[in-house]
Protein backbone atom coordinates (compact mmCIF):
# COMPACT_ATOMS: atom_id res chain seq x y z
CA UNK A 1 0.00 0.00 0.00
CA UNK A 2 2.95 2.35 0.56
CA UNK A 3 3.75 2.12 -3.13
CA UNK A 4 0.18 2.54 -4.35
CA UNK A 5 0.59 6.31 -4.76
CA UNK A 6 3.87 5.80 -6.61
CA UNK A 7 2.33 3.34 -9.07
CA UNK A 8 -0.76 5.52 -9.55
CA UNK A 9 1.45 8.54 -10.19
CA UNK A 10 3.47 6.65 -12.80
CA UNK A 11 0.26 5.67 -14.61
CA UNK A 12 -0.98 9.27 -14.56
CA UNK A 13 2.34 10.51 -15.92
CA UNK A 14 2.39 7.95 -18.73
CA UNK A 15 -1.04 9.01 -20.03
CA UNK A 16 -0.16 12.58 -21.15
CA UNK A 17 3.46 11.60 -21.79
CA UNK A 18 2.29 8.96 -24.25
CA UNK A 19 0.31 11.56 -26.18
CA UNK A 20 3.31 13.90 -26.26
CA UNK A 21 5.73 11.21 -27.44
CA UNK A 22 3.27 10.04 -30.08
CA UNK A 23 2.96 13.62 -31.29
CA UNK A 24 6.66 13.69 -32.13
CA UNK A 25 6.13 11.17 -34.93
CA UNK A 26 2.43 11.47 -35.83
CA UNK A 27 -0.61 13.69 -35.35
CA UNK A 28 -4.10 13.17 -36.81
CA UNK A 29 -4.01 16.64 -38.41
CA UNK A 30 -1.42 19.42 -38.69
CA UNK A 31 -1.72 21.32 -35.39
CA UNK A 32 -1.82 24.75 -37.06
CA UNK A 33 -4.15 23.81 -39.94
CA UNK A 34 -7.42 25.77 -39.79
CA UNK A 35 -10.65 24.16 -40.98
CA UNK A 36 -14.32 25.00 -41.49
CA UNK A 37 -15.57 23.10 -38.41
CA UNK A 38 -15.23 25.66 -35.65
CA UNK A 39 -15.81 24.70 -31.99
CA UNK A 40 -16.94 21.24 -33.11
CA UNK A 41 -17.74 18.63 -30.47
CA UNK A 42 -15.62 15.45 -30.27
CA UNK A 43 -16.34 13.09 -33.15
CA UNK A 44 -14.76 10.56 -35.44
CA UNK A 45 -12.74 13.07 -37.48
CA UNK A 46 -11.77 15.15 -34.45
CA UNK A 47 -11.71 12.96 -31.29
CA UNK A 48 -11.29 15.99 -29.00
CA UNK A 49 -13.18 18.49 -31.15
CA UNK A 50 -11.85 21.70 -32.66
CA UNK A 51 -11.11 25.23 -31.47
CA UNK A 52 -12.44 28.57 -32.73
CA UNK A 53 -10.18 28.44 -35.80
CA UNK A 54 -11.17 24.88 -36.70
CA UNK A 55 -7.83 23.39 -35.58
CA UNK A 56 -7.82 19.81 -34.31
CA UNK A 57 -7.56 19.77 -30.50
CA UNK A 58 -6.06 16.30 -30.26
CA UNK A 59 -3.17 17.31 -32.51
CA UNK A 60 -2.64 20.54 -30.58
CA UNK A 61 -2.68 18.76 -27.22
CA UNK A 62 -0.14 16.23 -28.50
CA UNK A 63 2.19 18.92 -29.84
CA UNK A 64 1.53 21.49 -27.09
CA UNK A 65 2.79 19.23 -24.33
CA UNK A 66 6.15 19.03 -26.08
CA UNK A 67 7.05 22.63 -25.28
CA UNK A 68 5.70 22.39 -21.74
CA UNK A 69 7.74 19.28 -20.89
CA UNK A 70 10.87 20.52 -22.66
CA UNK A 71 10.89 23.85 -20.82
CA UNK A 72 10.09 22.26 -17.45
CA UNK A 73 12.71 19.51 -17.80
CA UNK A 74 15.39 21.96 -18.95
CA UNK A 75 14.64 24.37 -16.12
CA UNK A 76 14.67 21.68 -13.42
CA UNK A 77 17.85 20.05 -14.77
CA UNK A 78 19.69 23.39 -15.00
CA UNK A 79 18.45 24.72 -11.68
CA UNK A 80 19.10 21.38 -10.01
CA UNK A 81 22.69 21.14 -11.21
CA UNK A 82 23.54 24.74 -10.31
CA UNK A 83 21.73 24.62 -6.99
CA UNK A 84 23.31 21.30 -6.00
CA UNK A 85 26.78 22.56 -6.90
CA UNK A 86 26.33 25.81 -4.96
CA UNK A 87 24.75 24.13 -1.93
CA UNK A 88 27.34 21.37 -1.77
CA UNK A 89 30.19 23.88 -1.99
CA UNK A 90 28.59 25.97 0.77
CA UNK A 91 28.17 22.91 2.99
CA UNK A 92 31.74 21.71 2.55
CA UNK A 93 33.50 25.06 2.84
CA UNK A 94 32.30 25.89 6.34
CA UNK A 95 29.93 28.16 8.19
CA UNK A 96 31.19 31.61 7.14
CA UNK A 97 31.42 30.95 3.40
CA UNK A 98 28.26 28.87 3.50
CA UNK A 99 26.23 31.58 5.21
CA UNK A 100 27.47 34.18 2.73
CA UNK A 101 26.49 32.03 -0.26
CA UNK A 102 23.12 31.05 1.20
CA UNK A 103 22.13 34.67 1.75
CA UNK A 104 22.58 35.17 -1.98
CA UNK A 105 20.42 32.09 -2.53
CA UNK A 106 17.75 33.61 -0.29
CA UNK A 107 17.72 36.68 -2.53
CA UNK A 108 16.92 34.42 -5.50
CA UNK A 109 14.21 32.74 -3.45
CA UNK A 110 12.59 36.09 -2.72
CA UNK A 111 12.57 37.15 -6.38
CA UNK A 112 9.18 36.30 -7.99
CA UNK A 113 9.33 33.95 -10.97
CA UNK A 114 6.68 35.85 -12.93
CA UNK A 115 8.57 39.13 -12.45
CA UNK A 116 11.80 37.48 -13.65
CA UNK A 117 10.00 36.13 -16.72
CA UNK A 118 8.57 39.60 -17.43
CA UNK A 119 12.04 41.17 -17.23
CA UNK A 120 13.53 38.54 -19.53
CA UNK A 121 10.62 38.90 -21.94
CA UNK A 122 11.30 42.62 -22.06
CA UNK A 123 14.99 42.04 -22.82
CA UNK A 124 14.77 39.03 -25.15
CA UNK A 125 11.14 39.13 -26.23
CA UNK A 126 8.45 36.58 -25.36
CA UNK A 127 9.46 32.96 -25.91
CA UNK A 128 10.44 29.74 -24.25
CA UNK A 129 14.05 30.83 -23.62
CA UNK A 130 13.11 33.53 -21.12
CA UNK A 131 10.62 31.20 -19.41
CA UNK A 132 13.23 28.42 -19.14
CA UNK A 133 15.83 30.78 -17.66
CA UNK A 134 13.34 32.24 -15.16
CA UNK A 135 12.22 28.78 -14.02
CA UNK A 136 15.81 27.55 -13.77
CA UNK A 137 16.74 30.51 -11.54
CA UNK A 138 13.64 29.88 -9.42
CA UNK A 139 14.67 26.24 -8.83
CA UNK A 140 18.24 27.00 -7.73
CA UNK A 141 17.40 27.94 -4.09
CA UNK A 142 15.44 24.75 -3.35
CA UNK A 143 18.25 22.46 -4.51
CA UNK A 144 20.93 24.66 -2.92
CA UNK A 145 19.37 24.60 0.54
CA UNK A 146 18.72 20.86 0.37
CA UNK A 147 22.25 20.13 -0.88
CA UNK A 148 23.86 22.34 1.76
CA UNK A 149 21.96 20.62 4.58
CA UNK A 150 22.96 17.20 3.25
CA UNK A 151 26.58 18.17 2.69
CA UNK A 152 26.92 19.63 6.20
CA UNK A 153 25.54 16.43 7.73
CA UNK A 154 27.58 14.04 5.62
CA UNK A 155 30.77 16.07 5.96
CA UNK A 156 30.91 15.14 9.65
CA UNK A 157 30.65 11.39 9.06
CA UNK A 158 33.55 9.10 9.96
CA UNK A 159 34.05 7.76 6.44
CA UNK A 160 34.57 11.32 5.16
CA UNK A 161 37.14 11.93 7.91
CA UNK A 162 38.84 8.65 6.98
CA UNK A 163 38.97 9.62 3.31
CA UNK A 164 40.47 12.98 4.21
CA UNK A 165 43.02 11.29 6.46
CA UNK A 166 44.35 9.23 3.55
CA UNK A 167 44.81 12.34 1.43
CA UNK A 168 41.55 12.60 -0.54
CA UNK A 169 40.74 16.09 -1.79
CA UNK A 170 37.47 17.97 -1.50
CA UNK A 171 36.39 17.16 -5.06
CA UNK A 172 37.01 13.44 -4.56
CA UNK A 173 35.11 13.45 -1.27
CA UNK A 174 32.16 15.30 -2.78
CA UNK A 175 31.91 13.07 -5.86
CA UNK A 176 32.62 9.77 -4.09
CA UNK A 177 31.04 10.12 -0.66
CA UNK A 178 28.73 13.14 -0.36
CA UNK A 179 26.74 13.33 -3.59
CA UNK A 180 25.89 9.59 -3.81
CA UNK A 181 24.63 9.59 -0.21
CA UNK A 182 22.31 12.57 -0.68
CA UNK A 183 21.03 11.56 -4.12
CA UNK A 184 17.69 10.29 -2.77
CA UNK A 185 16.36 13.64 -1.44
CA UNK A 186 17.64 15.38 -4.57
CA UNK A 187 15.71 12.96 -6.80
CA UNK A 188 12.55 13.55 -4.77
CA UNK A 189 13.08 17.32 -4.99
CA UNK A 190 13.58 17.07 -8.76
CA UNK A 191 10.27 15.24 -9.15
CA UNK A 192 8.37 17.77 -7.05
CA UNK A 193 10.11 20.67 -8.81
CA UNK A 194 9.17 19.18 -12.17
CA UNK A 195 5.50 19.35 -11.21
CA UNK A 196 5.88 22.97 -10.16
CA UNK A 197 7.82 23.83 -13.32
CA UNK A 198 5.12 22.32 -15.55
CA UNK A 199 2.46 24.36 -13.80
CA UNK A 200 4.61 27.51 -13.84
CA UNK A 201 5.34 27.16 -17.57
CA UNK A 202 1.64 26.77 -18.29
CA UNK A 203 0.91 29.86 -16.18
CA UNK A 204 3.53 31.94 -17.98
CA UNK A 205 2.31 30.73 -21.37
CA UNK A 206 -1.21 31.67 -20.28
CA UNK A 207 0.08 35.19 -19.67
CA UNK A 208 1.61 35.27 -23.16
CA UNK A 209 5.26 34.97 -22.10
CA UNK A 210 5.93 31.45 -23.36
CA UNK A 211 5.27 29.76 -26.70
CA UNK A 212 3.91 32.23 -29.22
CA UNK A 213 1.03 31.51 -31.63
CA UNK A 214 0.33 29.72 -33.85
CA UNK A 215 2.47 27.08 -32.12
CA UNK A 216 0.45 25.38 -29.35
CA UNK A 217 1.20 24.89 -25.69
CA UNK A 218 -1.16 23.80 -22.94
CA UNK A 219 -1.14 27.12 -21.12
CA UNK A 220 -1.58 29.09 -24.34
CA UNK A 221 -4.47 26.82 -25.37
CA UNK A 222 -6.23 27.55 -22.07
CA UNK A 223 -5.81 31.28 -22.61
CA UNK A 224 -7.21 31.06 -26.15
CA UNK A 225 -10.16 28.91 -25.02
CA UNK A 226 -11.19 31.30 -22.26
CA UNK A 227 -13.18 33.59 -24.54
CA UNK A 228 -15.20 30.71 -26.03
CA UNK A 229 -15.76 28.57 -22.95
CA UNK A 230 -19.53 29.11 -22.83
CA UNK A 231 -19.86 28.28 -26.53
CA UNK A 232 -17.75 25.10 -26.29
CA UNK A 233 -15.90 23.75 -23.22
CA UNK A 234 -13.78 21.26 -25.21
CA UNK A 235 -10.88 23.61 -26.11
CA UNK A 236 -10.32 24.27 -22.39
CA UNK A 237 -11.22 20.83 -21.05
CA UNK A 238 -8.65 18.63 -22.77
CA UNK A 239 -5.46 20.72 -22.32
CA UNK A 240 -6.52 21.45 -18.75
CA UNK A 241 -7.11 17.76 -18.13
CA UNK A 242 -3.72 16.84 -19.58
CA UNK A 243 -2.01 19.47 -17.44
CA UNK A 244 -3.82 18.43 -14.26
CA UNK A 245 -3.12 14.74 -14.87
CA UNK A 246 0.60 15.32 -15.40
CA UNK A 247 1.01 17.58 -12.35
CA UNK A 248 -0.98 15.20 -10.12
CA UNK A 249 1.07 12.25 -11.33
CA UNK A 250 4.37 14.03 -10.68
CA UNK A 251 3.30 14.99 -7.17
CA UNK A 252 2.21 11.43 -6.40
CA UNK A 253 5.50 10.07 -7.71
CA UNK A 254 7.41 12.59 -5.60
CA UNK A 255 5.51 11.60 -2.45
CA UNK A 256 5.93 7.91 -3.27
CA UNK A 257 9.68 8.26 -3.83
CA UNK A 258 10.01 10.17 -0.57
CA UNK A 259 8.25 7.38 1.35
CA UNK A 260 10.26 4.74 -0.48
CA UNK A 261 13.72 6.30 -0.17
CA UNK A 262 13.54 7.92 3.27
CA UNK A 263 14.81 5.38 5.85
CA UNK A 264 13.13 7.27 8.71
CA UNK A 265 9.72 6.97 7.11
CA UNK A 266 10.37 3.31 6.30
CA UNK A 267 11.15 2.55 9.94
CA UNK A 268 8.12 4.52 11.13
CA UNK A 269 5.83 2.69 8.71
CA UNK A 270 7.25 -0.69 9.73
CA UNK A 271 6.71 0.13 13.41
CA UNK A 272 3.12 1.15 12.76
CA UNK A 273 2.45 -2.04 10.80
CA UNK A 274 3.97 -4.15 13.58
CA UNK A 275 1.81 -2.35 16.18
CA UNK A 276 -1.31 -2.92 14.10
CA UNK A 277 -0.55 -6.62 13.70
CA UNK A 278 0.10 -6.97 17.42
CA UNK A 279 -3.23 -5.32 18.31
CA UNK A 280 -5.14 -7.47 15.83
CA UNK A 281 -3.60 -10.67 17.15
CA UNK A 282 -4.20 -9.70 20.78
CA UNK A 283 -0.52 -9.98 21.72
CA UNK A 284 1.31 -7.27 23.69
CA UNK A 285 3.70 -5.17 21.65
CA UNK A 286 7.31 -6.26 21.99
CA UNK A 287 9.80 -3.66 23.16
Amino acid sequence: MRRLGLYLGLVLILLPLGFVLAGVAWTPHPPTLMGPQRLAAPGMDHPMGTDWFGRDLLSRVMVGGRATLAVAATAVATGGLLGTAVGTWAGVRGAVAGEFVMRGVDVLLAFPTVLAALVLATVWGPGILGVAVALAVANIPFFARLARAGAMTLHERHYVAAARAVGAGDLHIVLRHILPNMASPLVVQATVSMAGAVLAEASLSYLGLGVQPPQPSWGRMLQEAQAYFYLSPWPALFPGLALATLVLGLNLVGDGLRDLLDPTLRRLTSARLATGRAHRSGRPQSR
